[in-house]
């Protein structure tokens, strides 16, 4: 059988890194991005759930490009605030056209003044679109809690605040092959290559 390819749904250069990188060993597959194949759509995160959002985006995709699509959706849940921001992660500051630094910065303001330490958990889930066909899901999660002060160069979102549990460093402080051994992705995504690779490789 010949290499069939994938498209990583995603326009967010930090997560598509990491997903290039996770799925890097996957030998039967031709990894591409959505400008690689001429898709350029956007796709409005309506759901209830990381799973809701995850598979609007990769059914949405492997509908425009006629391929085997793997979405993610993820987020941060702070229990010091009512496990926010969640699936508002990516859009939890008020202001428009937020930076990640002003997300991290209006979750530490909703922060100040609770008691330390404060608990957190990055969550993952990861969909697996068939053109046509089914969909796969796999979840993923990372606990640990949020600091105060910025700690680390890498990742993006939320890393540099967030300080892995019985790691005593901040997902930013990690390199790239740390963070995917570790993060809540890498394992959502890890647990998606078992069904990814029957669908590459359906004969065996």
């Amino acid at each position: 059988m010949g290499m069939q390819t994938v498209l990583i749904a995603t326009a967010n250069q930090g997560k598509l890194e990491e997903m290039q990188a996770l799925l890097a060993d996957l030998a039967d597959a031709a990894l591409v991005t959505p400008p690689d194949v001429g898709v350029d759509i956007e796709v409005a995160e309506t759901g209830s759930s990381y799973a809701e959002n995850a598979a609007l985006k990769a059914r949405a995709y492997s509908q425009a490009s006629g391929l085997i699509c793997l979405a993610d959706d993820s987020g941060l849940e702070v229990e010091a605030v009512g496990g926010v921001p969640g699936l508002y992660s990516a859009r939890y500051a008020p202001q428009a056209k937020a930076s990640d630094a002003d997300r991290r910065q209006y979750l530490l303001a909703q922060l100040d003044g609770k008691p330390q330490p404060w608990p957190a958990t990055f969550r993952s889930t990861v969909c697996i679109a068939v053109p046509g066909g089914d969909s796969y899901f796999a979840e993923g999660e990372c606990r640990g809690e949020i600091i105060a002060d910025e700690r680390g160069e890498g990742g993006f979102g939320y890393d540099s605040i967030f300080l892995i549990e019985g790691l005593g460093r901040t997902m930013a402080e990690l390199s790239m092959a740390e963070k995917n051994q570790l993060s809540h992705r890498a394992r959502a995504v890890e647990a998606a290559k078992a069904r990814l690779r029957q669908l590459l490789e359906p004969d065996v």
